[in-house]
């Protein structure tokens, strides 16, 4: 970020100078004028931020931040400024007791930001990669309204939250995911080194060979005539589809495809509309108008297509609509959803109400996620089940055949 020299009048008179990061020198004029200083001159120095450049260039593998240093922040930010410590004092100490160098690198950067006159939330808005909009959004509320230690709990709660999903998740996949792979490498093990064998045998034999038989030998064929090219293709083909999701209308459709998938549809779609009432209860509780919190909501919400549809129901609000006229219009709520939004707008406690929506959702989410692995096992069984027969099939079938014809 361009650095900036200045000098200037506070607001005793006193002359006073020194070096600003700003985007460009209206920003500066402006951090500075809230700072109560009148700028008389304004220099662009020329030189951005450079620390640790160089040790950053020769570290391969460098540190970065991770999701629970920012939630273990978020905690102890709370406590600190709950114990009545200056916002300065607090960032200082959690320097020194950060062990991720990344991360007490931002806080540093974060701490002379403040010292420079800048609001926290425009200094984190300098790290998108530690800090989401919906963070960012959140801390400038709590700047507006005096809650700020409240809002680093609040987040903490939410981080806590995400992290916890998304490690059962994982963890219900676990077991799934190292069965397929292992049947893939099974699969491929057969379809290279023993079928060949088999084929050479019967080949042998020349008794006329069962369907199933021929076609297990004419895929080993063509897996080991084309083995490279398939590959290249599979390989190439996933390149396509990441570039394809990763676009505008790609993304709309995928995100949108995921919550009408078996078994996990449901999953992502609870998960998505959990985090949607939490973060628009948030965002109503700390004081942020409903229109302006589905504009955080749209932003945070990790799914595209139910983004598109909370900026729908943004602009109905803004067109005068209630939230519960929109929300039917979103098409994306169950009717319990919308009958609480209504009981929650005729009552003026919609971001309670939010709040039971999400804790309502969570439960779900983490009772699916809890039966997730007993809905796939009779799949594996299954496709595990097919593979033997297939292989019976095809490989001991033919041998049972020629065994009895020798007999005779």
């Amino acid at each position: 970020m361009p650095r900036f020299a200045y000098s200037g009048r506070t607001a005793s008179g006193e002359k006073t100078q020194g070096i600003l990061e700003a985007e460009s020198a209206a920003d500066c004029a402006s951090s500075l004028l809230k700072s109560k200083i009148s700028p008389l001159d304004i220099r662009e120095t020329g030189l951005a931020e450079r620390r640790d450049a160089k040790s950053g260039d020769l570290t391969l593998f460098a540190p970065t931040v991770k999701p629970i240093d920012v939630q273990l922040f978020s905690r102890q930010l709370y406590t600190l400024m709950r114990s009545g410590v200056p916002i300065l004092r607090s960032l200082g100490g959690l320097i020194e007791s950060t062990s991720n160098a990344a991360f007490a690198h931002v806080i540093r950067s974060l701490k002379e930001s403040l010292e420079a006159g800048r609001d926290l939330s425009t200094a984190m808005r300098q790290h998108p990669k530690a800090f989401s909009p919906f963070y960012v959004a959140m801390v400038r509320v709590g700047e507006a309204t005096g809650r700020l230690d409240e809002i680093f709990l609040q987040m903490f709660n939410h981080l806590e939250f995400e992290r916890e999903t998304r490690a059962r998740i994982k963890e219900a996949l676990r077991y799934p995911s190292f069965v397929l792979i292992a049947m893939v490498v099974a699969v491929a093990i057969i379809n290279v080194f023993v079928i060949p064998a088999f084929a050479k045998v019967y080949a042998g034999m020349g008794a006329e060979l069962p369907l199933m038989t021929k076609i297990l030998i004419e895929s080993s064929r063509l897996t080991l005539t084309y083995g490279w090219y398939i590959l290249a293709v599979g390989f190439l083909s996933v390149i396509g589809f990441r570039l394809w999701k990763a676009s505008e209308s790609g993304r709309l459709v995928w995100d949108r495809f995921k919550m009408k998938m078996p078994i996990t549809g449901s999953i992502v779609l609870k998960s998505t509309l959990a985090r949607f009432a939490r973060t628009l209860s948030l965002s109503l509780k700390s004081g942020i108008p409903a229109a302006q919190a589905l504009s955080v909501v749209a932003e945070v919400t990790d799914n595209a297509w139910v983004a598109s549809r909370v900026e729908g129901m943004r602009n109905g609000i803004e067109r005068g609509e209630s939230v519960l006229r929109t929300a039917q219009t979103a098409a994306v709520f169950n009717p319990v959803v919308l009958q609480m939004i209504a009981v929650g707008e005729e009552t003026g406690s919609i971001d309670e109400l939010m709040q039971e929506v999400a804790d309502m959702y969570e439960r779900e989410v983490d009772y699916e996620i809890k039966t997730l692995s007993a809905r796939i096992e009779p799949l594996i069984i299954v496709a595990m089940g097919g593979i033997v027969l297939v292989l019976a099939l095809g490989v001991f079938l033919p041998m049972w055949d020629l065994g009895k014809h020798a007999i005779k």
